[in-house]
């Protein structure tokens, strides 16, 4: 189990070809803050048929795309 299963979850259930969301938004929907082991992490959402396609961090935002 990962601590990101629920923003994976998110995304998949999202169903969008792209999906924008911001540090807060995810850090709501994960219950926890957006980290550096997040670039860890990421490789897991292709599990969920979607892969992170950009990270912004001036925006703060993190853009996930289905792959």
């Amino acid at each position: 189990m990962s601590k990101y299963d629920a923003l994976w979850a998110y995304v998949q259930k999202d169903g969008s070809p792209t999906l924008k969301l911001t540090f807060g938004q995810i850090q709501e929907i994960a219950g926890i803050p957006i980290d550096h082991s997040f670039l860890k992490y990421k490789k897991e959402l292709t599990d969920y048929g979607y892969q992170v396609g950009k990270i912004s961090m001036k925006e703060q935002t993190v853009i996930f795309k289905r792959t």
